[in-house]
Order: C-alpha cells, then sequence, then structure tokens
C-alpha cells in the first residue's frame, strides 16, 4: 500500500501511474529512466520500491491482472536464481 490509499480503498493515482509506466514498452532503460521522473516526479529508485510493494497488492492485481502477474513471475525467477 503507497501513500493516499487506505486499505479497502481503489488504487491512488500514483499507483495506477506506476502500472501504466509498467505495462508499456520501452526501447531501452534510459527512455524508462526518463520517463519515471518527468511523468512521476521520483527517482527510478523509489519507483522500484512502489513497484515492488504494488506486486503484492491485491487492488493493483485486480487493476492490471497481466502485468501484475508478469510481474511476479519475473520477480519470483529473480529471486530463485539467487
Amino acid at each position: 500500500m503507497t501513500d493516499d490509499a487506505a486499505p479497502g480503498d481503489a488504487l491512488s493515482e500514483r499507483d495506477r501511474a506506476v502500472l501504466a509506466l509498467e505495462h508499456r514498452s520501452w526501447p531501452g532503460p534510459g527512455a524508462k529512466e526518463r520517463a519515471i521522473r518527468e511523468q512521476l516526479g521520483i527517482s527510478p529508485v523509489r519507483y522500484y520500491q512502489l513497484l515492488n510493494a504494488l506486486l503484492d497488492d491485491e487492488r493493483a492485481l485486480a487493476h492490471d491482472p497481466v502485468t501484475v502477474n508478469r510481474l511476479r513471475r519475473v520477480r519470483d525467477a529473480q529471486r530463485s536464481r539467487r
């Protein structure tokens, strides 16, 4: 859960914006990092912290199940390689 969202509420605008950015495809890491800074006004490190928390939020899963499930699989694969 992040900033202005309470447990029973829908996702915050920022949470939806994070998922929307992650849903897009990017030509390279520089373009994505630039978009994070320009569109969300946060650092890429903070973006990934928020994104990781969203992956465990059932509201995010309900909002964008395709993106959240894809990212959960990627995260699980990375953890199993460690």
